[in-house]
């Protein structure tokens, strides 16, 4: 399955997220901030970037120009999973690169259903 790593300033969300995705095969790796997601995407070629908007170190959308400058990572799928869902909100992750919008609260279900669409 896939590489995919989910990044969220809160361990709840990191562990839901990872535990939902682990359940239908995927491999997750966390991280808390766009910082430390930075370090990691390094290290290890991820199919997928599932992260928050706000975070501190480095938030979402900083978090997706710094991977979209990355040749390995032009291309990957970046989905922002927050609570934010204002427009205006919406169309600077798009600017930046994100390729899809979820907003917390999630399903399980709908967050798999997305996932798979992503990767194809």
């Amino acid at each position: 399955m896939a590489n995919i790593m989910t990044v969220d300033d809160t361990a709840t969300m990191r562990q839901m997220i990872s535990f939902t995705l682990s359940s239908v095969g995927h491999h997750v790796v966390q991280a808390c901030d766009g910082e430390e997601a930075l370090k990691l995407a390094r290290q290890k070629k991820l199919d997928l970037v599932i992260a928050d908007v706000n975070m501190p170190v480095m938030d979402g959308i900083s978090l997706i120009k710094s991977l979209r400058q990355m040749p390995e990572y032009r291309f990957t799928p970046i989905l922002m999973l927050t609570t934010e869902s204002q427009e205006n909100k919406r169309q600077e992750g798009r600017v930046a690169g994100a390729t899809g919008w979820i907003v917390k609260p999630f399903n399980p279900e709908q967050l798999i259903n997305v996932v798979n669409k992503v990767l194809g």
